[in-house]
């Protein structure tokens, strides 16, 4: 059976566009990517250009009845107004992370969503990619025991980002949500739901001075978090433990130490923020690591997978990985950070999510969506 490819435009073609672009035109016959627009038309013209498809305006956008998905790589603080517009218009949505910055807009998509019965989509989905996959794997097999605990630590400049990326300095784009939710979902996607959050967070040096050539002299304030540390309590009994903190260095490529403990062993992952990556597992008796054998896909960069898994939802009617309501957990579980900081008491976290199959092994990047396409297989 030959399955319809799914006409899918961007909105915001900003740097990050790239990446989404190169990979939904070139790795995935189920996207027919057609337009992209930008409240910026420069932008949007040049990557209309460069992709050979059609430079749009946000209103052609909403009135084009034969796109059906929409890829929302707005800033952070326009993913709830876009998204909204984007829905009530009938259309299916993929955003960038977060969902959105404030947790009660969230909740409100996801009802429209509902509503009006639209697939709602939310990066990250790194988790999709083969190093997450894996240790999935190795944790769904057993083979370390009982997850009892996991740690989570990452360090960044935020003098760096703010001025190379100046939403970073907005609302929405901190640490925690910025990069801190890569390695909640990927943890989300291993070992479900969260059940209660305690944690701190703190805006270290709000006031600062831009040295960049285009704003020198200029000041600007950091108006959202760049220390968040968390103690996560997961529904299966497992007790996790997040540190971000953007007041330190940036080294690149960056080393973040991702560990989950187990009765039986100790499982260290690659950077939740990348597809690929060395899986290490050590087991009890044993006195160094093994890298483990990747065990599933998508091991490069494969930014807009999720929008290929979710158009495959859409065309099997099934839920997609990446779905809203795990985003709305994830998002919650940082709010829930937040408001512990805030009120020095522990968080409960009221929503849930259902775990979905992990990524099917045993093919890799354009072969395994070719093969579906042929054999009319869901993911």
């Amino acid at each position: 059976m030959k399955i319809q490819p799914v006409k899918t435009a961007i909105v915001g073609s900003g740097a990050i566009s790239d990446a989404y672009l190169g990979t939904m035109i070139n790795k995935f016959k189920i996207l027919d990517v057609v337009g992209c627009c930008d409240r910026t038309p420069e932008k949007a013209h040049a990557k209309a250009q460069k992709y050979n498809i059609k430079e749009m305006t946000f209103d052609e956008i909403l009135a084009d009845d034969s796109i059906e998905i929409v890829v929302n790589l707005t800033a952070p603080m326009g993913h709830y107004p876009v998204i909204k517009q984007l829905l009530e218009a009938g259309k299916h949505v993929y955003t960038e992370k977060v969902l959105s910055v404030e947790l009660e807009h969230a909740a409100e998509l996801l009802r429209l969503a509902d509503e009006k019965h639209l697939y709602l989509g939310a990066a990250p989905d790194t988790f999709l990619g083969s190093a997450i996959q894996t240790a999935r794997f190795v944790v769904d097999s057993g083979l370390i025991g009982d997850v009892t605990s996991c740690y989570c630590a990452l360090s960044r400049d935020s003098e760096i980002f703010s001025r190379a990326f100046p939403f970073t300095a907005k609302p929405g784009g901190g640490i925690g949500f910025d990069v801190g939710i890569y390695y909640i979902t990927a943890l989300l996607s291993i070992l479900g739901p969260v059940k209660e959050v305690s944690g701190v967070t703190r805006t270290n040096s709000p006031q600062r001075m831009d040295y960049s050539l285009e704003r020198f002299g200029e000041p600007f304030q950091i108006e959202c978090e760049n220390l968040m540390a968390g103690i996560l309590q997961f529904e299966r009994g497992t007790v996790g433990n997040l540190l971000f903190d953007a007041n330190s260095i940036f080294t690149a490529p960056e080393r973040p130490n991702v560990v989950l403990f187990g009765t039986m062993g100790a499982l260290y992952m690659a950077d939740p923020n990348q597809f690929g990556g060395e899986v290490k597992v050590i087991l009890k008796g044993n006195s160094e690591p093994v890298v483990m054998q990747q065990s599933h896909a998508f091991s490069q960069e494969y930014r807009g997978l999720g929008v290929a898994e979710m158009a495959w939802s859409m065309r099997m009617g099934r839920r997609n990985r990446a779905n809203k309501e795990m985003a709305y957990h994830a998002l919650e579980v940082l709010h829930g950070i937040v408001k512990s900081s805030e009120t020095r008491a522990n968080q409960s976290i009221q929503s849930v999510f259902e775990q979905t199959p992990p990524i099917p092994r045993g093919f890799s990047g354009q072969t395994y969506f070719e093969f579906i396409e042929e054999a009319s297989i869901a993911l």
